[in-house]
């Protein structure tokens, strides 16, 4: 489980074999069921956190009780609150399991005892932090100029392992339009 993530930060900067322990070390398995949360929205995200196994969403609840999906993430990918882990305010959002689910994480004081001791991972997370901010300003802007049929072609086309995990409804949420209408698109299609 742990080599998954230690591949991922290789992906990116290099590590030796004593920091690959350490980092290792430092992140502990979190096992969660299908529908848990793993943080809610008024808590505090202390840790930073990659999906070793299963599929998770990141939403927030409207004043309607309408349901808003952000974010999914499936094995290999990071997924957190960054506002509430950076800001240290209560979180906005919640993640909840989709799939039953194993996440590795790191307290944020230990993850900042490791930029101390293995200076590659402070670059880590810094190109990691960038990565997702440039696919947040992508995702705004195709929400803002693409149609629904369009953006449902581009999430199919780009995360179609995942289309395959992930409830019709939920993949609505996230393109925001109704279940009712991603329906009338996907019978376009076939």
């Amino acid at each position: 489980m742990h080599e998954l993530l230690i591949q991922n930060i290789k992906e990116l900067v290099h590590l030796n074999e004593a920091e690959a322990l350490l980092v290792k070390d430092a992140f502990i398995p979190v096992t969660l069921k299908k529908k848990q949360f793993l943080l809610q929205k008024g808590e505090y995200s202390k840790h930073m956190r990659f999906i070793a196994v299963g599929c998770l969403k990141l939403y927030n609840i409207d004043e309607t009780g309408k349901e808003h999906i952000l974010q999914f993430g499936i094995k290999g990918w990071w997924m957190n609150d960054l506002y509430a882990y950076l800001t240290l305010k209560p979180a906005t959002f919640f993640i909840q399991a989709i799939t039953d689910s194993v996440v590795l994480q790191v307290h944020r004081d230990r993850l900042n005892e490791l930029y101390n001791q293995i200076h590659m991972m402070d670059r880590f997370f810094r190109i990691k932090t960038q990565n997702g901010y440039v696919a947040l300003q992508e995702r705004t802007i195709h929400s803002m100029s693409l149609t629904a049929e369009q953006r449902y072609f581009e999430f199919v086309r780009r995360y179609r392992t995942m289309e395959q995990q992930i409830p019709q409804y939920m993949i609505a949420s996230y393109l925001g339009i109704t279940p009712e209408h991603l329906s009338t698109i996907r019978k376009k299609i076939n």
